[in-house]
């Protein structure tokens, strides 16, 4: 798409780039190429020195977005009801101006868990099908960052964020809605509002659209609604062992996957159809299932130590994504939990601990200790440690067999995010490795 059709939108606007990370550095070179706006400003509570633009920084720098044209809003920055509905209005992320210019078709997938591995299963299924397929957004490129590069034979496979579609008007032409749980709830006034902002993925969409949905969510589009479920028959559902796919049973033997876990099988059916549905074989898809490794930090193996396999699950952030991950490893017998808390309830972890199904449980602030608070069976060992350096030196201790670093916490205020954590646990097993002597060849998703 030529880069000048995003002059109309912006030409002779005073501007505010809310919050500057990634997605807020696209924002600014956006901008000062297009050299159309009244003014430009940036508004972070971190110190920044920008050349040529208004800066607002500090605790007070959402108040700072009053009086501008347009707000250009940066995944992450809370709002909540720190912002009036009239500046609400003139919020506008690089979601929404993907969606609004449809420069190419765009398969948009959202959820609590499981959004990255679909989105990066649909784009290489629809790579090894010969599509010009390109993964963006949430995944870690921001929307417009290959904007220039998508053309009318493109096919993008966007990532959508909770954050992302908060302020969306528009929807994709295949959108992806995976599961709704409580997850960011310091970022939404309620859950409700939360998952609303999931629900706007395909509240715009029209009449030639497809919504691929879990079918415990309820939604309103205006597209055509394709069923998904896990462990109870819907138009796509799996129980972990076959996949039905509108009827057609995909035996287990047929389904050759390298990713652990029966909860990713609902993944990989979900996934399945929303290539499909973009004009895929089905055939197709299923032989270039047996080359996706998976992604880094989700059930990602390291290493093994002295007999102890250390599994990296940084990304996991809700309780439902750790049980998940003891469920794909069944014989683990220490597990790693705890970061940001966000007050997200963790009976559900508490229950499934209590039943003793993982014999060493090393606990990190701040939301281990509520989680160590729930967990009742006295056979169970629990460690409370300071940091990741104390948890890893305490699961290398207890561990006989497995040990999986499943946070079902955020990073935040630990680490930058969860990919820095993952990195972190990674080089401590490293670490472990070197001081032992014990320099076993690191594997990868298949194990």
């Amino acid at each position: 798409m030529e880069f000048d059709v995003l002059k109309p939108v912006f030409d002779g606007k005073r501007c505010v780039i809310l919050g500057f990370g990634r997605e807020g550095r696209v924002w600014l070179d956006i901008l000062k190429r297009l050299g159309c706006c009244a003014e430009i400003a940036v508004a972070d509570i971190k110190p920044q020195d920008i050349k040529g633009v208004t800066l607002h920084c500090g605790e007070d720098y959402l108040q700072s977005c009053r009086g501008y044209d347009l707000i250009l809003q940066s995944p992450g920055v809370i709002i909540k009801d720190f912002l009036s509905p009239d500046d609400k209005a003139k919020i506008l992320t690089q979601t929404e101006l993907l969606l609004r210019l449809k420069p190419c078709r765009i398969i948009g997938i959202t959820g609590t868990k499981g959004k990255s591995t679909t989105s990066a299963l649909i784009h290489h299924f629809l790579s090894r099908c010969g599509f010009n397929s390109m993964l963006v957004g949430n995944i870690g490129v921001p929307p417009l960052e290959r904007l220039e590069e998508m053309s009318a034979d493109t096919v993008a496979v966007c990532e959508m964020s909770c954050h992302q579609l908060e302020f969306v008007r528009h929807s994709p032409n295949i959108a992806v809605l995976l599961n709704i749980f409580p997850e960011h709830l310091d970022h939404y006034v309620s859950f409700e509002a939360y998952a609303q902002a999931k629900r706007n993925i395909c509240r715009f969409q029209g009449a030639g659209d497809t919504t691929i949905v879990n079918s415990d969510i309820s939604v309103e589009s205006s597209g055509k609604l394709v069923t998904a479920a896990f462990g109870k028959p819907a138009e796509i559902w799996t129980d972990g062992e076959k996949i039905v796919h509108f009827g057609k049973e995909i035996p287990r033997g047929d389904i050759h996957t390298k990713l652990r876990g029966k909860h990713n099988l609902y993944n990989v059916a979900v996934a399945l159809t929303a290539a499909v549905t973009a004009g895929a074989k089905l055939n197709e898809c299923l032989e270039a299932l047996k080359s996706f490794d998976g992604l880094e930090h989700r059930l990602e193996y390291v290493a093994t130590v002295n007999g102890v396999e250390y599994i990296n699950d940084s990304i996991s952030t809700i309780p439902e994504a750790s049980i998940a991950a003891v469920k794909a490893f069944d014989d683990t017998d220490c597990l790693i939990l705890g970061g940001m808390d966000r007050g997200i309830p963790y009976d559900i972890l508490g229950d499934f601990l209590n039943t003793g199904i993982v014999g060493n449980v090393i606990l990190l602030p701040d939301s281990g200790k509520r989680i160590g608070a729930l967990i009742a069976n006295s056979e169970v060992n629990v460690v409370h440690a300071r940091n990741m350096e104390q948890a890893v030196s305490e699961a290398a201790k207890c561990a006989k067999r497995r040990v999986i670093l499943s946070p079902a916490a955020a990073s935040y205020g630990f680490y930058k995010n969860f990919e820095e954590r993952g990195r972190h646990f990674k080089q401590l097993i490293k670490n472990i490795q070197y001081i032992t002597g014990n320099h076993q060849k690191e594997g990868s998703n298949d194990r």
